[in-house]
């Protein structure tokens, strides 16, 4: 049986981001080569300072005095800065790796006079177990989640009386209806998340 795999979504924000990381990175081998040839004496500071324009972006950034530019401009300024900040931090937040585990579908070999495979997909057993759940009396709520080697029941309760043996008792009717329709059997995984709130009252 396939085990789990953790995969990364792409953000449908990288239409953005990989230019600007294509440009940081030409930038950057750029000036790179740049200070390599000063270093070995290839190129002389004239030369460094025309092929990279330190000189012109400082003497621009040296003459930027709050006192010569319009209240409208530094307004400006300050719109454009803040909206390009927020742009670029949605970006790098997107662009966050944000691992998930990649299900596949289940794969059944058929045997006898037509042999084949049937596939059933990870909705089809999240649901039967999710039908198996909320047959027992105790159950308000159920949702499943198979992951190929595994399959986790989460459960709403309708009261906390012998709530083990309700835990237990789902974990094992699971099991069964696996069984049942041909399905392997995977390590199920009954879990708490909840109570219904009609019946506050019997957890107290």
């Amino acid at each position: 049986m396939l085990r789990q795999r953790l995969r990364t979504r792409t953000s449908p924000l990288a239409f953005i981001q990989r230019p600007l990381e294509l440009a940081l990175a030409l930038a950057l081998i750029w000036y790179g080569l740049i200070l390599a040839g000063l270093a070995l004496d290839l190129i002389g500071r004239a030369s460094a300072d025309t092929y990279s324009g330190y000189r012109t972006a400082y003497d621009f950034a040296a003459n930027l005095l709050a006192g010569r530019a319009s209240d409208s401009a530094r307004l400006i300024a300050g719109i454009a800065g803040v909206v390009a900040l927020l742009l670029l931090l949605t970006v790098a937040l997107k662009q966050l790796p944000r691992p998930y585990l990649a299900r596949h579908d289940l794969e059944l070999e058929l045997e006898g006079a037509n042999p084949g495979t049937v596939t059933v997909e990870p909705r089809a057993v999240e649901r039967l177990a999710e039908g198996i759940a909320l047959q027992h009396p105790a159950v308000a709520s159920a949702s499943g989640r198979f992951g190929t080697d595994d399959l986790a029941v989460l459960l709403e309760v309708r009261r906390a009386r012998d709530l083990a043996d309700t835990l237990r008792a789902v974990q094992r009717s699971v099991i069964s209806g696996l069984e049942r329709h041909g399905l392997p059997t995977v390590l199920v995984n009954v879990t708490l998340t909840g109570y219904d709130h009609s019946s506050k009252r019997e957890l107290n």
